[in-house]
C-alpha cells in the first residue's frame, strides 16, 4: 500500500466501501480520470486463473466500480490476482467509460 500511496495525486484506500461490499484496494487519479480497483484471492489447491477469474467476477458483481464512475473516472482498470505458496497470477480489464 505504502508504494502505491506515493505518488502525488494518487488516492489510494483499503478495504474501501463501493457498490454492495468493500473493494481490497481502491485507486483513484482524478487528473487522469482513472480509477484502478484490485481484488487480491488466495488460490486453493494452486488454480490461480480460477482465482483470478473469481476476483474480477466480485469486483463486477459487486460493484465495486460505481464509486470511482460516481467521482469522474473514465477509465477502470480492474486487476484480478492470485497467490498459492510463492507463485503469483495478474489478469486485468479495462473499461472506458465516456459520456
Amino acid at each position: 500500500m505504502g508504494i502505491l500511496g506515493y505518488k502525488k495525486g494518487w488516492y489510494v484506500k483499503s478495504n474501501e466501501e463501493s457498490g454492495d461490499g468493500y473493494s481490497d484496494i481502491l485507486i483513484k487519479i482524478q487528473s487522469l480520470g482513472i480509477g484502478i480497483l484490485i481484488e487480491i484471492k488466495y488460490a486453493d489447491k494452486g488454480e490461480l486463473d480460477k482465482a483470478c477469474n473469481f476476483a474480477l467476477k466480485q469486483i463486477t458483481q459487486k460493484g465495486y466500480a460505481e464509486k470511482l464512475t460516481e467521482e469522474d473516472c473514465h477509465i477502470i482498470f480492474r486487476y484480478g490476482i492470485a497467490c498459492y505458496n510463492k507463485r503469483c497470477r495478474v489478469v486485468v480489464e479495462t473499461e472506458r467509460r465516456f459520456s
